[in-house]
């Protein structure tokens, strides 16, 4: 481990070097990905020098101990000797838990898809609920939505919508979001009081940038045609509604959201790498493969991850067992205490995988 310690402090150096240096400075993409990988290793390092540190104060408090002295000052080095193993067994877990292999994506805006699934009218108002948690827990991130297209019903519930969230490292708060979400309470049309129980499902998927993952445009049908529906003037009066197929996987992105039909096929074509890279990592990485139990399924009721059951006012996450009594609370985009304990419960899975890597 020290040896990949130390090289992570030399790899630090090159990059601060790089960063001074003009002809890197002139070069945008290059300057962008040392950026933001100076960032990423900045708390690394910060925690490897202290550790060199403490591991070094042992040992001159090692030797002071060793040589005769009061019976005070003896006392006193103990006393320091001990604090510093303290310190130095808390920076080794801290450094373990920044040594985890960090998903590539954990930096990359999203897009994120809800769909109604099993409950008709009920598990489309549901969508939409969901829809406000997660755009609600945006705004206090300090991210930003955007509404890519929808699929409104007549009730003002979503057969599906598909947005966009940006702002620092969403992918790696939201990912754990993929998979069906349940939910038990009375609607609005059940004159009896009688609970029921519906579904929405929701796929959450990385940004790809064109320099990320480039899909080759002889493998795209681009097909132009008049938007219909609720969507203003502009609708059935310029060819503005664009389809893109890739057709060696034969996924599909229509968008007439836009009077442009320049932006429609930009926000297609946004969505549409980001679910041919889904599609295209899930089958090519077993690690990824494994994660797929937590994706969106058949939107099955029994396929959950999580059910909202509001005569309890309680959101239950199935994956870790969690429960918290504050639906309200979740629903208007409090939804931290369950990130967080996601993201521990994933960070403990893979330090007990690595477990036996001793400093």
């Amino acid at each position: 481990m020290f040896e990949q310690l130390d090289t992570i402090l030399i790899r630090y150096e090159e990059i601060n070097e790089l960063l001074a240096d003009p002809s890197v400075i002139a070069d945008t993409q290059r300057l962008r990905d040392l950026t933001i990988e100076e960032a990423d290793l900045r708390p690394k390092v910060e925690k490897i020098k202290r550790y060199k540190e403490v591991l070094s104060e042992i040992t001159d408090t090692e030797e002071l101990l060793n040589e005769n002295n009061s019976a005070e000052f003896t006392e006193m080095a103990k006393e320091e000797l001990s604090s510093l193993k303290e310190e130095k067994d808390k920076l080794e877990a801290d450094i373990r838990l920044l040594m985890i292999p960090e998903d590539p994506n954990d930096g990359k805006n999203i897009i994120m898809e809800i769909r109604g699934a099993a409950g008709g009218d009920e598990a489309q108002l549901f969508a939409g609920d969901l829809l406000n948690m997660y755009t609600k827990f945006a705004d206090q991130q300090g991210w930003r939505t955007e509404i890519l297209d929808a699929n409104i019903t007549g009730i003002g519930g979503y057969k599906e919508v598909t947005l966009m969230i940006t702002g620092n490292k969403v992918y790696s708060k939201l990912k754990y979001e993929n998979g069906a979400h349940r939910v038990q309470r009375v609607p609005e049309t059940e004159s009896q009081g009688r609970v029921h129980t519906s579904t929405a499902t929701v796929v959450v998927m990385p940004e790809q940038e064109e320099i990320d993952f480039d899909l080759d445009e002889n493998d795209i049908r681009v097909d132009i045609y008049h938007a219909s529906g609720a969507g203003g003037q502009h609708v059935n009066k310029t060819a503005s509604a664009v389809r893109l197929t890739h057709i060696p996987t034969n996924i599909v992105v229509a968008m007439q959201d836009e009077r442009s039909q320049l932006k429609n096929r930009e926000k297609a074509m946004k969505v549409l790498r980001a679910r041919v890279y889904d599609k295209v990592t899930s089958e090519a990485q077993a690690e990824y493969d494994a994660d797929r139990k937590l994706k969106v399924g058949t939107g099955d009721r029994s396929e959950r991850i999580r059910t909202y059951n509001f005569p309890q006012n309680r959101v239950t996450d199935h994956r870790i067992g969690l429960s918290i009594q504050q639906l309200d609370k979740i629903l208007n985009g409090e939804l931290a205490e369950i990130t967080d304990a996601l993201i521990l419960y994933d960070q403990t899975q893979k330090l007990e995988e690595l477990n036996g890597n001793q400093l």
